[in-house]
């Protein structure tokens, strides 16, 4: 979602308003998903290098993103009867704990909602997300729940936040990657406009999905898991729940 900043300057106003109107343009992309029947829709709204930006915005974003994540759960009732599940990935350790607390609770709030899937990456960059991957499945080695040979590129692709995207949409001109999910995109249609974020509009969002459409690529079926790979993947997602939990002192 880029160019926040450039559309703040462009109407010489504060970069605090240019990421007020990306995260209105979010719900408004939303809301168009929903109606075309999209099931899943990431978005890229923090990087772990944003945290080098100056710290006045740095901390007028977490304060934004407890906001948004504050009227979230305000209108949890809303977001349930839409079915939209709320999934952020990332390190969240390195999120002030207030805003962590937030996060944690909309994860566990929306958890059984199975309309659409929206993740949030913040605090992430793709690199940073294969390493931890590479750490839990290290631990799973250490604790004798797999073996060497269970250790495939599928079991890898489960073990990270985010799954493999169909299509990858970038706004504001930018035809970077900037370290988002490096894993995952190697089948992944790519689609670059020039458009800033906040005027995204849904006809830059149906050109998107028509390139798509003239480019999509065969649909290759998963092979299933190993039983040791099965098991380690239940206990994989209980130990994440049970970390949200104690994040908000459930």
């Amino acid at each position: 979602m880029d160019g926040n900043r450039r559309y703040a300057k462009k109407l010489s106003v504060d970069s605090t308003e240019g990421h007020n109107k990306g995260f209105d343009k979010l719900s408004e992309v939303l809301k168009w998903c929903l109606d075309l029947g999209i099931p899943e829709v990431t978005v890229y709204a923090f990087s772990i290098e944003n945290f080098k930006r100056n710290q006045e915005e740095v901390d007028a974003l977490m304060e934004l993103a407890s906001d948004k994540f504050k009227r979230l759960l305000d209108e949890i009732d809303q977001i349930n009867e839409w079915g939209v599940r709320v999934q952020v990935a990332g390190r969240l350790s390195l999120l002030p704990v207030e805003l962590q607390a937030l996060v944690s609770k909309s994860m566990l709030a929306t958890r059984q909602n199975n309309k659409l899937q929206l993740n949030i990456a913040y605090s992430y960059t793709g690199r940073d997300e294969i390493s931890r991957a590479a750490s839990y499945i290290i631990d799973g080695v250490k604790n004798e729940e797999l073996k060497a040979d269970d250790i495939d590129e599928q079991l890898i692709s489960q073990t990270l936040d985010l799954r493999e995207p169909e299509l990858l949409v970038r706004t504001s001109g930018e035809v970077r990657l900037s370290d988002f999910m490096l894993w995952q995109i190697s089948k992944t249609v790519l689609y670059f406009t020039d458009v800033l974020w906040p005027e995204f509009t849904i006809w830059n969002l149906l050109a998107a999905i028509i390139h798509f459409q003239r480019h999509a690529p065969a649909v290759l079926q998963e092979n299933e898991n190993t039983p040791a790979q099965q098991d380690f993947m239940e206990k994989f997602e209980s130990r994440k729940w049970q970390k949200l939990e104690k994040i908000v002192g459930c």
